[in-house]
């Protein structure tokens, strides 16, 4: 089960973790399964975790005033699931987390994290790493969705993220996207053209 977890640590260290440092990361992640649709963390909830997805499909939406599902991230396996702001300023999330498919996780709190990166400083280095990326991915994302059509918009979310096309509804992929299901209804009909 946490074969994953260090594995995917150890890619983005530069010094592979000792057997000590590894025991130590087990003992301070705790497995969690959660059955499809079961919320991981729910709008007004303060986020005491993030998630490691070991197996499985989850994501991360607000619902406006009207009901309507604005997905923010969908994430498989080892994707880590949390909402960062709710959990660094114990302020009440925004968002929903839910399983969009039976999935399993390895959970730890923010103070848990935080006192494994005093013990093992190569955490700080894969922290920083991810964040970097998440920062990078998050930029290209809205520069992208700013400054391209729907049509481009699917044609890049395709080609980086194709086991997304396969796991997740075109609905939750439209409302990704920030376009209607018609929209992407008509775009991926062109495209089989």
């Amino acid at each position: 089960m946490h074969e994953n977890l260090l594995s995917y640590i150890n890619q983005y260290v530069s010094l592979p973790l000792t057997d000590e440092e590894e025991a130590l990361i087990v003992a301070n992640f705790q497995f969690k399964k959660l059955r499809k649709k079961q919320y991981f963390l729910q709008d007004g909830d303060v986020c005491k975790y993030a998630g490691f997805i070991v197996k499985g499909a989850m994501r991360q939406y607000r619902v406006d005033d009207k009901g309507v599902e604005h997905i923010v991230h969908l994430f498989v396996e080892n994707y880590w699931a949390n909402d960062r702001e709710s959990a660094t300023m114990l302020t009440p999330s925004k968002y929903n987390i839910d399983a969009w498919e039976d999935t399993e996780l390895l959970i730890i709190t923010r103070a848990d994290m935080m006192d494994l990166m005093e013990k093992i400083p190569t955490l700080v280095e894969m922290m920083r790493l991810t964040d970097e990326r998440n920062a990078i991915a998050n930029q290209q994302r809205l520069n992208f969705t700013l400054n391209n059509s729907a049509e481009k918009r699917y044609e890049e979310f395709a080609g980086n993220h194709p086991e997304f096309i396969q796991r997740f509804p075109q609905h939750l992929i439209a409302s990704y996207l920030g376009i209607t299901r018609e929209t992407l209804s008509r775009i991926r009909k062109q495209a089989t053209k």
